[in-house]
């Protein structure tokens, strides 16, 4: 797009005329990340919660940036780059983002998915039975981002946010759009709502699972928290739907926010989608969904009362978007892991390790009830909690750990600037049983656990699910759980 096409009515600023400087440059990408500024791009200098993008101005220069926008360009000027003064950067990225890519949710139906715990398990079930129904499908999430069956990589070894910038929403969707794919599925993070990186999405459907005590370290309070995750729901138009589980309180207190239509899904509560019969065994759950006077028999390798209401939630989108009922069946059934959540490991010597990514109290608290339903000998337990994050719920996931196992093995998760034992002090103040020891290196804490099992014991190894690496103060190292059980379970 030509720079001036692309700032009129945006940008009131003069903008040079000359050889040097063209006017009818052609600007090829937006970005406010230096790291994955390309050649002709425009880079907008973002102050944010941790960094200053305007210390990343030469960066984004050196990579290609021909304009940089900012509320305080440099004072020396440069014949090849274009400086704009902007007064609110957050504000032109916006508008420049919407007028680069175009109206794009009108070519890819946007699932948004947001609450505590079951995100990514619920974006699973949707893509699952969207290929059941023949339909093609992008998902962003946690794990990765995925176009059909390619699997995006990542930037490098780390995390990455669950859900990205405005611009990247708006590259992912217009590479969907490009290839023809109908429909994009993504976990949106109360992070992600809070500052703005879904606003130019207009979802088609949104879904609510739940709201416990997380991230109080960024939203301080429990009720800052839900109204974040409530931007997903007021912003959603009539034309939308939203699909709520109403036995959370707040889901219940989210049905009268929203202009959309709302489907409620529930076990306990009257809702329109809703499960009947529930059996949950060691390797299957088996139930049947009643909605709108229809009967869905459920099989599905999904284990636990929590992912009963994931699949209600994935149930509610999926008929909303007109899919029969024994598609849907199918399409649930087809899914038999997601990666991380309750991934079973099997002990030739007659014992189970599951590794999860339960990280909150509620999660913790799910997944060890759902394993103790099994019916097991014990259930030995390893896991701590991530540094520079929310403190307040160590102490309550310490409380649960040691009320539902049967021995806790605490550890690090991922300190990061923290000291580990800091963060495994935090935890330890919740027990008020004796149950538990410390082996702060976590590989240790997996060893002494695997070695301790016997036959009819539980491992369970929570807190990291997914995730390939392991992130201290100094440094982030390699760290694939799976591999690490796989060797112990080998000696």
């Amino acid at each position: 797009m030509l720079l001036k096409e692309l700032l009129k009515d945006i940008y009131s600023g003069p903008l040079p005329r000359g050889n040097f400087f063209p006017r009818q440059l052609a600007i090829r990408g937006i970005g406010s990340d230096s790291r994955a500024v390309e050649k002709d791009s425009l880079f907008v200098a973002l102050k944010g919660t941790r960094h200053d993008g305007a210390q990343f101005i030469d960066e984004a220069i050196k990579k290609g940036a021909r304009v940089v926008a900012a509320s305080h360009p440099p004072a020396e000027k440069r014949a090849d780059v274009l400086f704009l003064h902007v007064d609110d950067p957050h504000k032109f990225l916006y508008e420049v983002t919407r007028r680069f890519y175009g109206p794009l949710s009108s070519k890819v139906k946007s699932i948004g998915v947001t609450g505590t715990n079951g995100k990514t398990t619920i974006t699973y079930l949707i893509e699952s039975i969207l290929r059941e129904a023949g339909k093609t499908c992008g998902v962003m999430g946690t794990v990765n981002y995925r176009i059909g069956k390619k699997i995006l990589p990542s930037s490098g070894r780390g995390p990455k946010n669950t859900t990205p910038g405005l611009v990247e929403n708006q590259q992912f969707l217009a590479n969907l759009a490009e290839k023809d794919v109908e429909y994009c599925v993504m976990e949106v993070s109360s992070h992600g709502l809070d500052q703005g990186r879904v606003e130019l999405i207009d979802f088609k459907s949104a879904v609510f699972t739940n709201l416990t005590s997380d991230h109080l370290d960024y939203h301080r309070t429990r009720e800052n928290y839900f109204l974040a995750k409530a931007r997903l729901f007021t912003n959603l138009s009539p034309r939308s739907v939203s699909v709520i589980n109403v036995d959370d309180p707040y889901g219940l207190k989210l049905v009268s926010m929203t202009k959309s239509r709302v489907v409620k899904y529930g076990i306990s509560s009257a809702a329109e989608v809703c499960a009947k019969d529930i059996k949950t065994g060691v390797y299957e759950s088996h139930f049947t969904v009643r909605a709108s006077g229809q009967s869905i028999n459920v099989r599905t390798k999904l284990i636990g009362l929590h992912n009963v209401y994931n699949i209600l939630a994935a149930v509610g989108v999926c008929l909303n978007e007109g899919i029969a009922p024994d598609v849907i069946s199918r399409g649930i059934a087809r899914l038999e892991h997601v990666p991380g959540r309750l991934e079973r490991i099997e002990s030739p010597k007659g014992f189970a390790v599951f590794i999860d990514y339960a990280h909150t109290e509620d999660a913790l608290k799910n997944v060890l009830e759902a394993l103790r339903k099994i019916g097991p000998r014990r259930i030995i337990m390893v896991f701590g909690c991530g540094g520079d994050r929310d403190k307040t719920k160590r102490p309550k996931m310490g409380r649960v750990a040691g009320h539902l196992s049967d021995v806790v093995i605490v550890t690090n998760d991922n300190p990061r600037s923290e000291d580990p034992q800091s963060i495994i002090s935090g935890i330890i103040l919740g027990f008020s049983t004796g149950n538990y020891q410390v082996v702060a290196d976590r590989e240790k804490a997996i060893q002494t656990a695997i070695v301790m099992a016997g036959a009819g014991d539980i491992v369970l190894i929570a807190g990291k699910g997914h995730e390939d690496y392991q992130i201290f103060k100094d440094k982030t190292i390699a760290f694939n759980e799976r591999k690490i059980v796989e060797k112990y379970l080998e000696c």
